[in-house]
């Protein structure tokens, strides 16, 4: 079975194209600049990459030309479009509506969008990749495979919120959490490289990256995690604000006299280490300047480390102690410097970092040293196989 696998965004698409029986990628690519002129990264497995500089007005020209590049007679990977068996999306926020992968309908749609005012960066443009998809290629099953569904195994301790519980009632108002298909593989895999039961290990994953989120896995399954009602909530990102007093928001909105759309657009991409740090949305461009003497770079940073290390601890207190922390996305399988900075802050229970071992960059590894009471690991995540493996399942079954 070949699975074409979409991450859609708002002026990007990422795919790739996974034989689900070999779990190879086949494919993989990226479309850029949506809306604005338009790029395509095509990489077939084994060959070269290929860059097509070309209009992309909108997503449905850009999945036709992704379809177009999987079937082209020298780049290509298949003959033609009947070959591709299904198509998984990943959406981000499914609310308590969706705890578990779905065949899109026109009613799982329906629900994707009732959760849009809680991912407003991200469901709208989840969707124009389904619709895209339904009207490019009709007849080919699209299932949907939600960030959220890998956390509604917490309990209400973890999630409820200290506010009038009529608003939870009324509205489910709760913490959701996210990445929860790379916090779901990479517990995964660490398991597999320990050689342990992942039941019976206590597992602390750092998803590091634009944005971050930290997750307690336990018996296999999240207990808790770092963000919140929205992606918003949690560590200091690269221009979200994580966790703030609320009074906070108010106090601004007041003083700038700002809309609640404005303030959220303000916390959301202005805000962040990008925010402190007046620099750079990239966090290598921040430890740059932070290195070349940088105040405000230095203290993005050390606010970035702090509160994942802090989130960390918090995670160990869900599960009473923990096994093993992995390192995961951009910052966390590339950003040595980042890794050694938030583990020094856990010396005090046990962690210790392998100078050596943590020079390592996107690789699997192992980069804690031999005396450390608790493993650390840095493991690529793969989203992509994730998704594709549940829409095998409900395809299969």
């Amino acid at each position: 079975m070949k699975v074409l696998v979409i991450n859609c965004g708002s002026s990007s698409l990422k795919y790739q194209l996974i034989d689900s029986e070999t779990e190879v990628a086949l494919a993989v690519g990226l479309c850029e600049r949506i809306g604005i002129d338009g790029r395509l990264n095509h990489t077939p497995n084994g060959g070269e990459k290929v860059v097509i500089e070309q209009a992309m007005p909108d997503h449905e020209v850009a999945i036709r030309m992704v379809l177009d590049a999987l079937t082209n007679e020298n780049y290509g990977v298949i003959k033609n479009l009947d070959e591709i068996d299904a198509i998984g999306h990943r959406l981000v926020h499914g609310g308590e509506k969706f705890t578990k992968s779905v065949i899109i309908d026109d009613e799982v749609i329906a629900g994707v969008e009732e959760c849009s005012p809680l991912a407003p960066l991200h469901n709208p443009a989840n969707l124009i990749g389904v619709r895209a998809c339904q009207a490019i290629m009709p007849g080919v099953p699209n299932i949907g495979v939600f960030d959220t569904a890998f956390h509604q195994t917490m309990e209400p301790v973890a999630y409820m919120y200290g506010l009038p519980y009529e608003y939870y009632e009324k509205y489910k108002v709760r913490k959701y959490g996210f990445h929860g298909t790379s916090h779901q593989y990479v517990s995964q895999r660490v398991a597999e490289l320990m050689q342990k039961d992942i039941k019976k290990i206590k597992i602390i994953n750092c998803h590091l990256g634009q944005g971050a989120s930290v997750c307690a896995i336990q018996d296999g399954k999240s207990v808790e995690t770092s963000m919140g009602l929205t992606p918003l909530g949690g560590i200091v990102m690269g221009t979200r604000s994580g966790d703030l007093d609320p009074s906070v928001v108010t106090y601004i909105m007041q003083k700038e006299g700002l809309s609640y759309k404005e303030a959220e657009e303000i916390l959301n991409k202005e805000s962040g280490a990008y925010g402190v740090s007046m620099v750079s949305v990239d966090f290598r461009d921040i430890e740059v300047d932070a290195e070349s003497g940088g105040h405000h770079a230095k203290l993005a940073l050390d606010i970035f480390h702090d509160t994942v290390a802090s989130y960390i601890a918090k995670c160990m207190v869900a599960m009473n102690g923990v096994d093993v922390i992995t390192f995961t996305a951009g910052v966390g399988e590339k950003g040595p410097l980042s890794r050694k900075a938030i583990c020094e802050k856990l010396e005090f229970f046990g962690v210790k970092i392998d100078e050596e071992k943590n020079k390592t960059r996107g690789e699997e590894a192992e980069i804690s040293s031999k005396d450390s009471k608790i493993k650390v690991y840095t493991i690529p995540t793969n989203e992509e196989l994730m998704i594709a493996r549940d829409t095998k399942d409900l395809i299969t079954k």
